[in-house]
């Protein structure tokens, strides 16, 4: 699994891939574990295709007990630093949301990633103890439909950390 952005991986990832986890008769073939120690998936099968990563757009929401906003605009500024494939990120005194694009195999694999992002880096970035409130995973042919059709959120711009 690699970021959506190139560049250096944030501390402490340098050897964490995430993988999805197969179901099915071919769930338990050893050949197909994992990754190899290079991280590079293993070559696939012979004649069977190995998906190629998409781009997913993120929306995460959080939300918990009223927080100073001056600390909370610091933590997510803290987050977007260490983490540069963060596009833009709303906050307010008991709720944010961060949006972001992920390169993953498929949806599981990006919510995944996803799902752990706050928690993962709450002491790293002082983020505050609010809890994931929605996550939504679209792919990139989708959000630029909504965006084209003029029902989706607006791109994100500015690019940053702002207020509600």
């Amino acid at each position: 699994m690699r970021r959506g952005r190139p560049g250096a991986l944030p501390r402490g990832t340098a050897e964490r891939t995430l993988t999805s986890v197969r179901a099915g008769e071919d769930a338990g073939r050893p050949d197909d574990e994992g990754t190899e120690r290079n991280g590079t998936a293993p070559a696939a099968p012979e004649g069977v295709r190995r998906e190629a990563s998409r781009l997913w757009h993120i929306t995460l929401s959080v939300s918990g007990a009223e927080a100073p906003l001056k600390e909370v605009r610091r933590s997510l500024e803290q987050l977007a630093h260490d983490h540069p494939f963060l596009l833009t990120s709303r906050y307010a005194n008991d709720h944010a949301e961060i949006r972001y694009w992920e390169e993953a195999r498929d949806l599981h694999d990006a919510a995944a990633v996803a799902l752990r992002l706050w928690g993962e880096h709450r002491s790293t970035a002082k983020l505050p103890p609010w809890e994931i409130v929605g996550l939504e995973v679209i792919d990139r042919e989708t959000y630029h439909q909504r965006i084209a059709e003029g029902y989706g959120p607006p791109p994100a711009s500015p690019v940053g950390v702002h207020p509600y």
